[in-house]
Order: C-alpha cells, then sequence, then structure tokens
C-alpha cells in the first residue's frame, strides 16, 4: 500500500507541473523520470519533499531569467484564473438545476472546511503541517500551498476536511489565506464529481488541449503565444504541425472555494 501511494504522488505531481515544465524546465524526460524513481524509493517524508522544492531548475530558471519569470508568472495566472473563463484549454462543468438538497451538502462541506483551515491563516501553520508553496519565488495572483498527502487521499476519496490544496495572496510581510482546492481524478465522470461538490453549486473544471513546445526549446524561446494553456494552439493536429507534444487533458479535476466570502455566489467561484 506504501509503494501503491507513492507511486500516486510521483503520477499526481507530474500532471500538476506539465505546464510549468514546457516553459521552464530544460532537463530532459529522462532525467526527469530518474529524480523520480529515485525518491520513490525514500520514505513519505522524503516523497512530499520532492514535490516542490525538487524543481529546483524551474524555480532557478525563474529567478535568474526574465523571461522565464514571465512565463511561470503567465502559466501561474493560468491556473488560478482561468476556471472563470471558458477557452479552447479548459473544460467546465455545467451547473445543474439548483435543488435544497445539494444547498445542504454544499453547507456541510463548507461547516467542515472553514474549522479545519481557520489556523491556517497563519501560513506558517500551513507550512509546518506539510503545505508546500508552488514556486513561491514567481509573482502569482494566487499561490498554492499544496499538501501532496491529501492529493493521494483525494485520488481515492473525498474529504472536506483535506483540501488538496490551500489558496493564498501575497501581502506584505507574508501571505492571506483566501480559499482550498478540491481535486478528484481525471477519470471521474460529472455524476461522480457531483457526488463530491454538488454540480448545482460549484463548477469543476480542468485543463484540455495543452500543446507543449517542441522538446529542447530553451525557455526563452518559447512563443508563448502559439504554446501552452494560454497558447493559440488547441487541436492535436496543429500541435503536430507545429513540432509540439499534445496532450488532450493534464492535472486532475479541480473545484475552488472561497469560504470567507461574504458574497454566497463568491463561495464556489463559478
Amino acid at each position: 500500500m506504501k509503494q501503491l501511494l507513492r507511486v500516486a504522488i510521483i503520477f499526481f505531481t507530474a500532471f500538476f507541473a506539465l505546464f510549468l515544465v514546457a516553459r521552464l524546465h530544460g532537463k530532459s524526460q529522462s532525467q526527469s523520470q530518474t529524480q523520480a524513481q529515485s525518491q520513490a524509493s525514500s520514505n513519505t517524508s522524503s516523497m512530499s519533499k520532492m514535490d516542490m522544492p525538487s524543481m529546483p531548475s524551474m524555480q532557478h530558471e525563474a529567478a535568474a531569467s526574465p523571461a522565464a519569470a514571465r512565463a511561470a508568472n503567465n502559466d501561474m495566472s493560468d491556473m488560478s484564473g482561468m476556471h472563470m473563463d471558458m477557452n479552447p484549454h479548459m473544460f467546465m462543468t455545467a451547473l445543474r438545476p439548483a435543488n435544497a438538497a445539494d444547498q445542504v451538502r454544499a453547507a456541510q462541506i463548507l461547516d467542515t472546511l472553514r474549522p479545519t483551515i481557520e489556523k491556517y491563516k497563519d501560513y506558517h501553520v500551513a507550512l509546518a503541517d506539510g503545505f508546500k508553496i508552488f514556486l513561491p519565488n514567481v509573482p502569482q495572483e494566487h499561490y498554492h500551498f499544496t499538501n501532496w498527502r491529501y492529493a493521494v487521499e483525494a485520488q481515492f476519496a473525498f474529504n472536506p476536511a483535506h483540501p488538496t490544496s490551500l489558496l493564498y495572496k501575497k501581502i506584505p510581510g507574508g501571505y492571506e489565506l483566501e480559499g482550498a482546492m478540491f481535486t478528484a481524478p481525471k477519470r471521474f465522470t460529472e455524476d461522480r464529481l457531483n457526488e463530491r461538490v454538488p454540480l448545482s453549486v460549484a463548477c469543476w473544471h480542468k485543463h484540455v488541449n495543452f500543446c507543449m513546445p517542441p522538446k529542447g526549446t530553451p525557455p526563452a524561446q518559447v512563443n508563448h503565444k502559439e504554446f501552452g494553456l494560454g497558447g493559440s494552439i488547441s487541436t492535436e493536429q496543429a500541435c503536430s504541425a507545429a513540432g509540439g507534444r499534445w496532450y488532450p487533458e493534464i492535472f486532475n479535476w479541480m473545484v475552488h472555494v472561497y469560504p470567507y466570502e461574504s458574497d454566497p455566489q463568491k463561495i464556489w467561484a463559478h
């Protein structure tokens, strides 16, 4: 079972970081796999350290190259904000008719989530509890503090007390807690998503039609108008013609929740 969890962590991490690899990762795929396999033999603590800080090449390039930093910023903005806008790289579930039972279920999720994450208003507590900041040195609209143990758990079960990520905004001297993100496996149907967070209340989303630039392209030379989550290429045929690498889907299903919003329409961010 431990080995299964380790493999699941590696799998989830790889997809979560995929689009940044296109712009910031200069190492070959085989090198990344070798590193992942090496880490897989360590304990769970070592695995959690691999997920965020083990992307030094990405973070180093972002710090050293203004172009790479801008690219990372653009991609993270896509990740944190694209769920509000439909486009060729975004698939969002449609809202189902409102009903009282779903309202009760959604309220129960919030009743569990709010007191659980209250302590994480002090972001130091989140870090101490195993949440890792995704690219802390790259300016972002929302910073994802991800707990990879919870990410693995979400592959098998839904626990409203264990969001995959906490969402923060940068403020002078630290971070301010805004909300959380739940995830679900890519294989899930909309009916299974509905069992976790009702589709009459929230819109789950996933990132699709992703074309990575040709392998070996230096980050500073990537044409961001064509490749990536914000690029114009959105079909496999166009991606192949451009020499890119095509991924119909990346990451898992995601849904953001902002439990401290006073406007109910903004709580589930649809």
